[in-house]
């Protein structure tokens, strides 16, 4: 069967300097095994398979798959499948505000302009890192212990944990050793020294799901905000670069708005087409 088929690049207005996302419209009828086959032969970090709601509150359903499986919920999945369900000519039932559903639940997202945002979903679970689990990151990083200033997991459905290093020139220039990492989804971040554009660098190691490096995470940057800002390392709105040691230039713009925690970026338009799965 053909259906309808969008890649975008995410979290850039550039094509091709943030983070790719293919997405299937109208995938209903297709098995498990079929859109999992399709999304390890993008050999994208994500790729998407629009659906029509379970929860009559929500404007669409979708399901998130990595090479390596299904998430309940991911960041530059979010804003690129809600580009692409727009472009196919969605509307939402409140103008000016999308309603996704996946496996976390529902998911606002906000058109600002040409910009998308999403509220940022509660964390499953926050607080400090085990001490043997920060050692294993340090030397997983190649980093002294005392390199990490501070460590918190930020999980709000992919497992996140996250450190933060003192600079972001220390995040740049990480190589880490990806077999001690094994099953980690691990972020790193560190403050950009004055005068620069964005106030961190932010990067997302992921080797378990097929991808070792993911170049710009919204589901990511949406716990590291919660954690920052609640913690008063990060101001409430603030922009973060990611994608930088992999030749991109991914900007994340995160605005705290009383209790939600908006994660913005632009959409570029790559390529429209049609796919037969």
């Amino acid at each position: 069967m053909i259906r309808r088929f969008h890649q975008l690049d995410v979290f850039t207005a550039t094509p091709l300097k943030g983070n790719p996302l293919a997405v299937v419209h109208d995938a209903q009828g297709l098995d498990d095994a079929t859109v999992a086959a399709f999304a390890r032969w993008t050999n994208l970090s994500e790729t998407t398979f629009l659906l029509p709601p379970q929860d009559p509150r929500a404007d669409y359903r979708v399901r998130i798959f990595t090479p390596g499986g299904e998430l309940p919920f991911a960041g530059h999945p979010t804003l690129g499948s809600c580009a692409a369900w727009l472009a196919a000519g969605g509307r939402p039932r409140t103008p000016g505000l999308v309603v996704q559903e996946c496996g976390v639940g529902l998911v606002r997202v906000r058109l600002e302009g040409a910009r998308l945002a999403f509220a940022a979903p509660p964390l499953k679970r926050t607080g400090p890192l085990a001490p043997d689990l920060v050692a294993r990151i340090a030397a997983a990083l190649r980093l002294a212990p005392d390199d990490i200033q501070h460590h918190q997991w930020v999980d709000n459905g992919p497992a996140w944990c996250a450190v933060m290093l003192p600079s972001a020139a220390q995040v740049r220039a990480l190589r880490p050793d990806f077999a001690q990492l094994a099953d980690l989804k691990l972020g790193v971040v560190g403050p950009c020294d004055p005068g620069e554009d964005t106030a961190f660098e932010v990067r997302a190691f992921v080797p378990g799901l097929g991808i070792p490096e993911d170049p710009v995470t919204g589901s990511l940057n949406a716990g590291l905000a919660q954690w920052l800002i609640g913690a008063g390392l990060a101001p409430g709105r603030y922009v973060a670069a990611q994608g930088s040691a992999l030749g991109r230039a991914g900007r994340v713009h995160v605005q705290r708005d009383g209790d939600d925690f908006w994660i913005g970026g632009d959409v570029a338009m790559c390529i429209e087409g049609q796919v037969r799965l």
